[in-house]
């Protein structure tokens, strides 16, 4: 049985978010919310928000409740979320493009079968 959550547009870019979303998969959860709960990375934060949220979806199931002892983080994926584009003023009245990065964190977890 597979449940997931997913946290859209966070306010970090998606390079930055894979380096952590990289360390848990495959992991089981306890090991994967210690990886999380130790990083000192703003990502290891918002993943680990959603890792949790993807585990209360899967222990409270009413159809089919999982401990969260037996689950399996699956799928751990960072995708690019919408850009915002903003200006910083440059010399002799030109702009520069700054580009505020944001992403979408998607993680499955699973029974270990």
């Amino acid at each position: 049985m597979q449940k997931q959550a997913i946290s859209k547009t966070n306010r970090i870019s998606a390079f930055k978010a894979r380096e952590i979303t990289r360390l848990i998969q495959g992991k089981t959860v306890a090991e994967a919310i210690a990886l999380v709960d130790f990083s000192p990375r703003k990502a290891a934060r918002l993943v680990g928000k959603a890792l949790k949220s993807a585990v209360a979806n899967a222990e409270n199931d009413p159809e089919n409740p999982v401990s969260r002892e037996d689950l399996v983080v699956l799928e751990a994926v960072v995708g690019e979320g919408p850009t915002m584009k903003r200006i910083r003023p440059k010399a002799r009245g030109m702009a520069g493009r700054v580009r505020k990065r944001t992403s979408h964190i998607k993680i499955v977890v699973t029974t270990e079968d």
